[in-house]
């Protein structure tokens, strides 16, 4: 009981939880993820676009200091050598913007997904409030991202220096190479030297992202108090749901009733089971269960049965298996049809006999053939 009542959020988050904390915006993210994948797009770019981009801004600067005199006077000429030029440069720019955005993209949405919060964007004066402000500046939080950029330092610090080392002899062997050929090898070295520290980070990533998710889960939790109560709203209480069953279980009742005025045959135990049976010849159909009841049902159903001159016969065996194979307003089932067609047939040779078409029939067969597996 202590532990019911501690108000500790020891369970998991539900989905609804989970659900509301995605439409306010409370997903997981890892800005580590993130920045590493820009920065690896970005790498990847230069590496694969950097030589259009070379030789597009090499075009540019070429072709301007190349002016003739009179382009160098002429405004308009000048423009129009801009615009022939400039436009080489696009290309090569829009894929590298393209790669960028895309691995920010990536990035961003590998953790949590896609997710647009309108209550999010919306202004709070929470954000805005000292107090919370400093909260944030001391919290467990904030020494978290403390931890993690002095772990970032260090990692990308190591990753160079064996860079560095490693590299060390290429990088003094440029002096000696010929131009252009050193400023190619340089670049590279550059390049891959990027890509190797942007892919440090994701030592990082790999912590942070899984630190992100168990805080984010952490933070939704939930006490057994708030499942309890999320249950009974969105579920409803015991007491309401029952309500609701009563009220549905008495319309069922009432529309049970109104067809056994319809019925052909009500079939009794004889005072404890009753069964209504129906029966349409020119349908097709099997004989249709439409009410039964047992106790206070079953002497309702038969009240009814005598008020509307419903024929009523007594066939304990036969009411029982009706009673408990088959439901209300479906088809009795096939091993009872032999037995049910020797009670309408009775019915019908009854009602012949009482509008005087025919004689009076034997009696209702008191051992009516019925598998013993329908035997209750």
């Amino acid at each position: 009981m202590a532990e019911s009542d501690s108000g500790e959020k020891t369970e998991e988050p539900t989905a609804k939880k989970l659900s509301e904390a995605r439409k306010k915006g409370q997903i997981a993210r890892s800005k580590d993820l993130g920045t590493m994948f820009v920065l690896v797009g970005s790498a990847v770019a230069i590496m694969m676009v950097g030589s259009s981009l070379v030789e597009s801004l090499s075009h540019i600067m070429t072709r301007f200091f190349s002016l003739s005199r009179k382009e160098s006077l002429d405004i308009h000429a000048l423009f129009n050598v801009a615009q022939g030029t400039i436009s080489d440069i696009i290309a090569p720019l829009l894929w590298i913007f393209f790669i960028i955005m895309l691995a920010a993209f990536i990035g961003n949405t590998m953790l949590g997904g896609i997710s647009f919060s309108a209550e999010a964007m919306a202004p709070k004066l929470s954000k805005m409030s000292p107090i919370a402000g400093f909260k944030r500046m001391f919290g467990i939080k904030a020494l978290v991202e403390l931890i993690k950029s002095l772990l970032k330092f260090f990692v990308v610090f190591i990753v160079a220096f064996l860079l560095l080392t490693s590299l060390f002899d290429q990088i003094l062997g440029l002096s000696l190479e010929a131009i252009p050929i050193n400023f190619e090898h340089a670049t590279d070295m550059l390049l891959w030297m990027f890509l190797a520290l942007a892919l440090s980070i994701g030592i990082i990533a790999a912590i942070d992202a899984p630190y992100q998710t168990w805080e984010h889960n952490r933070q939704l939790k939930m006490t057994k108090q708030e499942i309890k109560d999320e249950f009974k709203n969105s579920e409803g209480s015991p007491e309401i749901k029952g309500r609701i069953r009563r009220v549905q279980y008495e319309m069922s009742q009432r529309r049970m009733m109104q067809d056994v005025p319809d019925s052909d045959v009500v079939i009794t135990n004889p005072t404890h089971y009753s069964i209504a049976l129906k029966y349409d010849p020119t349908s097709g159909n099997a004989p249709q269960l439409v009410a039964k009841g047992i106790d206070e049902m079953a002497i309702h159903i038969r009240t009814i049965a005598k008020e509307h001159e419903v024929e009523i016969l007594q066939s304990p065996a036969l009411a029982r298996s009706l009673y408990y194979t088959a439901e209300v307003n479906e088809d009795i089932p096939e091993e009872l049809f032999a037995a049910v067609a020797q009670v309408l047939a009775f019915v019908y040779q009854l009602n012949e006999y009482k509008k005087g078409k025919s004689k009076r029939p034997n009696a209702l067969a008191k051992n009516l053939p019925i598998p013993d597996e329908f035997k209750y």
